[in-house]
């Protein structure tokens, strides 16, 4: 296991010039990275394209990162987020308000499928709230964030073991209110 202090000193050695310390960083942090760029793009190989661009990026920005400021998953994080946005929004095509007009009228759910949706996510929320405040919180962060069970285990206090355990029983629970 990496932990924050690990992954500062990679990121440290690299600035330095170290290859294999940056290699290791990678390693290290690649599939927390591709699952957050992953969600946004939508679009497996794009993603992989775009993970090789984010570092690039980490390894040109690597002096900027303070520590104090934020932790350095956060830092990445953020650079993999920033670049997967930037992706999306240039593949957005200029639209004329006719072509807008037209692109709203053909992509509307019409109102049965709005109440099955809505039915389903109070139904969400619902066996959600069955879950004790942290565990919770913790089944957000992993599976709406991208959280690894180690920062969940930092934020938590408790060994990964536990967090494991946790998240396992919370998606058990879950899927009985769930009715699936």
């Amino acid at each position: 296991m990496t932990t924050t202090r690990d992954l500062e000193n990679l990121l440290k050695q690299s600035i330095d010039g170290d290859m294999d310390a940056f290699e290791r960083l990678y390693h290290a942090t690649s599939s927390k990275l591709f699952g957050i760029v992953l969600r946004i793009l939508k679009n497996r190989a794009q993603s992989e394209d775009a993970l090789q661009d984010i570092y690039v990026r980490i390894w040109q920005k690597a002096a900027d990162f303070e520590p104090g400021r934020a932790s350095i998953i956060t830092w990445m994080s953020t650079i993999a987020r920033n670049r997967a946005i930037d992706i999306v929004r240039r593949q957005k095509p200029e639209v004329d308000a006719d072509d807008a007009e037209i692109e709203t009228i053909a992509s509307e759910v019409s109102i049965f499928d709005e109440v099955v949706l809505a039915s389903e996510v109070r139904q969400l929320d619902l066996c959600m709230s069955g879950l004790e405040d942290d565990r919770q919180e913790m089944v957000k962060l992993a599976y709406l964030e991208g959280w690894s069970r180690a920062e969940l285990a930092e934020r938590f206090a408790q060994p990964v073991g536990t967090i494991k355990t946790w998240l396992h029983r919370s998606l058990r629970q879950l899927k009985e209110c769930l009715g699936s």
